[in-house]
């Protein structure tokens, strides 16, 4: 699946889990109301399910943006 596939599906999987219409790229996930613990919780196991990543909230506190998020699943996935 091209790179761009999988970054607007991961991007759809997060506007999913904080039941919002789309997340953009650019989107800084603390901006939505529905980001709080339990949302984190939620990407957290996506993104071990989905991707095989395990992350831990503090990585996602570090990423302030959907795609700064995209780019440490990336980084974990390739190490």
């Amino acid at each position: 699946m091209p790179e761009l596939d999988l970054m607007n599906e991961f991007l759809s999987k997060i506007a999913e889990i904080l039941e919002v219409e789309s997340v953009n790229e650019t989107d800084d996930l603390k901006s939505f109301s529905q980001w709080d613990s339990l949302a984190v919780l939620s990407v957290i196991a996506m993104l071990d399910a989905n991707y095989g990543v395990n992350l831990r909230a503090a990585d996602l506190q570090a990423a302030e943006t959907a795609g700064a998020l995209w780019a440490v699943v990336q980084r974990q996935k390739n190490s």
